[in-house]
């Protein structure tokens, strides 16, 4: 172990890092959080992005992540996870900061840094001895020297808190005291790291004796921790665990009824872990361990017992091979999709009950975000579909013999489209297309075939900073048809794709959408190209469906942002609604329907619309002009309403709320979009 102090600095094996910064656990004492800071060579960050804390608990290059707390009985650790290798060029220093909202440095006891590589080995401890009045502190920092990592022991603190430590490294804050976090896309999982477990003998008394957690797949190592006994007992678990679910597995003798349950804050039972009466027991189950507290569970058995807390990467491993079991099990499955035949005997009397569920692990931390695949009593022979790995398989009950087999399913390569303008897939993707025609806009021909139109189906767009903009949804827009992408003329777009089997988005030259120069009639999502100035069109659906929704839309290149037309809401009254057309643009109009709907779209004068009355009715959507001298507006509806007035390219660039009013208005053309009847009233 290497003991540093203040403004020392010792060599780092360029690899996985695991960093703790650990406290002792004493009632009353402020809350730590810890975060990362990645600098460039100017020792400013480039971005929000650069601030990795709890709520950006990821960076964009998945270098940096934070893991969260660990809690022991005495004992308390903030983890974060470093991948030097995958740390960008640009980043010449990454620092290990802290803050406390509810105190002082001065008041935090047996405050240090301890790294450990990834053999279990601790590579830097620094033990902060002289905090005082600070807010927030700098622990230490890793940086680059001549190709290789080092760890410096910086110990610097700020009176000003995490806002006035932010500033200082280029982070703007506004308003709040800790930076507003910008959401980022999940980065793709890291390689599995092994990380030894360190022992109490090599661990500093002062310092949080940690199982080191691992970067499994799967989650984390620990320590296995075991707890037998005979008749009625309590199991708790006074080592901290790192964030997460774990295994809790259960082994007895004889036939009695076993009865496990977690308790909660207050020593009450909470949750159920095993019921069974199954002779010889031996099953496992995931648990959630409370993130402020020792996990404990109460024992209800008249033999002996005994009770293992186990890490994910203990489950057992799904691969090539059949598995089978009896009775409640957590299996492992880090491969890519697959169909997972199931069989089950049934149990001993044939009629019992068997449940197998699928934890993806992007929701490990919630345990409840789960996908059920099998809920049924007695003989069962089933074949479900599974998503890319990793994931776990739970079989919850199952009191009877049963078996899984995976059958990974052929991979295809989406970036293949990048030549052929083709994007293939299957299941959840995250791709980027590319503009054929950088500056112009394309169109995009979408298919899911076997995909159920609903809201399991879409494809969302992903900025820069994983922010996601809904696109197609199947409710919306069908499984499949064809939709406008680089409105704006941007090279290259991101898109999530969440469907559960095979699927293409092909780009198309915006030319070959068809023109729209009268009346023009189709079926599903379509896009037609408009030439024309400013109009009115009527929307009318043609099929006899009861709830088919259609709805219109027009879009402006280069302006890159589209205005509704008319919204059907499921009804075959026609509906008249405004074309906006941008003049030094092109303008596309854009009908999203199920692939069975079928649509008639046929472009009206504006004097189409009606003059505004003393007292003009309308239903739904629809279209109104008002000609006279200014006056007041007062807008009535039996359902929610919104009027819009538009410009002189029919675009809405003020909205009226859904208040009575009045409002004044003179010379003005209005699109009132409403879920009933209304009533639109003048007065002088």
């Amino acid at each position: 172990m290497t003991h540093i102090v203040k403004g020392a600095n010792t060599p780092v094996p360029t690899g996985p890092l695991r960093v703790a910064v650990c406290r002792r656990k004493v009632p009353g004492t402020p809350v730590v959080d810890v975060s990362a800071l990645l600098l460039d060579a100017t020792g400013k960050v480039r971005g929000d992005a650069d601030l990795v804390f709890h709520n950006q608990p990821a960076h964009p290059s998945g270098a940096v992540r934070h893991l969260g707390t660990g809690d022991g009985v005495d004992q308390l650790a903030e983890w974060l996870e470093l991948d030097l290798p995958r740390v960008e060029p640009a980043v010449q220093r990454v620092l290990v900061a802290a803050s406390c909202d509810d105190g002082t440095f001065g008041a935090v006891p047996g405050l240090a840094l301890q790294a450990v590589a990834g053999d279990g080995t601790i590579v830097a401890h620094y033990d902060v001895t002289d905090a005082a009045g600070e807010t927030a502190f700098v622990l230490g920092e890793f940086y680059r020297r001549n190709g290789e990592w080092k760890f410096r022991a910086v110990g610097q603190g700020w009176e000003s808190g995490l806002a006035g430590l932010a500033t200082d490294f280029g982070i703007v804050v506004a308003q709040e005291p800790v930076p507003v976090a910008v959401p980022v896309a999940a980065p793709p999982a890291p390689a599995p790291m092994a990380y030894a477990a360190v022992s109490k003998a090599e661990a500093p008394a002062h310092v949080p004796h940690m199982s080191v957690p691992a970067a499994q797949p799967l989650g984390t190592d620990f320590r296995p921790h075991t707890q037998s006994g005979r008749g009625n007992g309590v199991v708790s678990v006074d080592v901290p665990l790192p964030p997460g679910p774990v295994i809790v597995e259960a082994r007895v003798r004889g036939d009695e009824w076993l009865l496990v349950e977690t308790l909660n804050r207050r020593n009450k039972d909470e949750d159920t872990v095993f019921n069974t009466t199954l002779r010889d027991f031996h099953g496992r189950a995931l648990v959630q361990p409370p993130r402020d507290r020792p996990l404990r569970m109460k024992v209800n058995y008249d033999g002996d017992w005994t009770i293992t807390v186990l890490p994910l990467s203990a489950a057992r491993p799904l691969g090539a091979q059949t598995i089978n079991g009896r009775g409640p099990d957590v299996v492992a499955y880090t491969g890519t999709m697959a169909d997972v035949k199931v069989r089950f005997d049934g149990g001993a009397d044939r009629d019992e009950w068997f449940v197998l569920n699928c934890h993806e692990a992007e929701h490990f931390d919630d345990l409840d975000e789960h996908e059920m695949l099998c809920n049924e009593t007695g003989k069962l022979k089933q074949t479900v579909p599974v998503p890319d790995g990793p994931l776990l398989l739970v079989v919850e009950h199952g009191d009877g013999n049963w078996e899984l087999t995976a059958k990974p399913l052929p991979v295809r390569d989406p970036s293949a489209g990048r030549q052929t303008g083709a994007y293939e897939g299957r299941g959840d993707k995250t791709i980027t297309l590319l503009n054929p025609r950088p500056g112009r806009p394309a169109l995009v021909q979408y298919d899911f075939p076997g995909a159920k139109a609903d809201y399991s189906l879409e494809v969302k767009l992903v900025d820069e900073y994983g922010d996601e903009d809904e696109w197609l949804t199947g409710r919306q827009r069908g499984t499949r048809g064809t939709a406008v992408l680089f409105a704006d003329g941007r090279a290259e777009q991101s898109v999530r794709v969440k469907c559960a089997g095979d699927w293409t988005l092909r780009l198309l030259p915006e030319e070959q959408a068809p023109p729209l120069t009268g009346p023009a009639e189709g079926r599903g999502s379509a896009v037609l190209r408009y030439q024309g100035p400013p109009t009115l069109m009527t929307v009318t659906r043609t099929s006899r469906g009861n709830d088919e929704h259609l709805s219109a839309w027009s879009l402006n290149h280069p302006y890159g942002k589209s205005a509704m037309i008319a919204d059907t809401l499921g009804r075959r009254r026609p509906t008249l609604g405004p074309v906006w057309v941008d003049p030094g643009g092109t303008c596309f109009v854009t009908v999203r329907a199920a692939e069975d709907t079928k649509w008639r779209l046929e472009p009206a004068p504006i004097s189409a619309a009606p003059v505004l009355g003393a007292r003009t009715p309308g239903g739904w959507y629809g279209v109104v002009r008002h000609t006279g001298p200014e006056a007041e507006l007062v807008v009535v509806g039996t359902a929610m309403i919104h009027v819009f007035e538009l410009d002189e390219n029919l675009f809405p660039h003020r909205k009226l709320t859904a208040s009575s009013g009045p409002y004044r208005i003179s010379n003005s053309i209005l699109h009132v979009r409403c879920l009933g009847e209304w009533t639109l009233e003048l007065r002088p």
